[in-house]
């Protein structure tokens, strides 16, 4: 009796760590060239994402900002936000499981530009999750890659 208990217990942890569930995602990503990390966190019941980590936190280029001073959304296009840090800044919210590893119903802030999109995305491996923004329909978008 004792062995059977042991792997259930086995069995329900295995299922607990590697099912499709949220957990799969939360954590911390690689953006596609390394520049940043996103970290995904339970926000309530759904899913949410910030900036960790930036390889270049602050200015380098006098035409972007003050050289040596902390980047902001200085291109946000409500004047009050202007001045958040990018460093810990949310740009992800609202997402839901939607099965097969995929999620929906997010929408990505992009301080680049100042634009926010509507979002979705899949987990293709454990180690590579797919991004896409886009704005109407999914077609019209474009897909980024994280990295564990």
């Amino acid at each position: 009796m004792k062995v059977w208990t042991f792997f259930a217990t086995v069995l329900l942890t295995a299922t607990t760590a590697f099912g499709a569930g949220p957990g799969n995602i939360l954590g911390s990503w690689k953006t596609d060239g390394g520049d940043a990390r996103l970290e995904f966190f339970k926000c309530g019941k759904k899913i949410c994402g910030k900036i960790a980590w930036m390889k270049e936190p602050n200015y380098t280029d006098s035409k972007d900002g003050p050289v040596g001073k902390k980047k902001v959304d200085r291109k946000n296009p409500n004047p009050t936000l202007r001045n958040r840090p990018i460093l810990g800044l949310q740009i992800m919210k609202g997402f839901t499981a939607k099965g097969g590893n995929r999620w929906g119903n997010g929408t990505c802030y992009d301080p680049g530009n100042g634009k926010s999109y509507k979002c979705k995305m899949r987990l293709a491996s454990p180690n590579r999750l797919e991004l896409r923004g886009y704005i109407g329909v999914s077609l019209i978008g474009r897909t980024s890659v994280l990295t564990r």
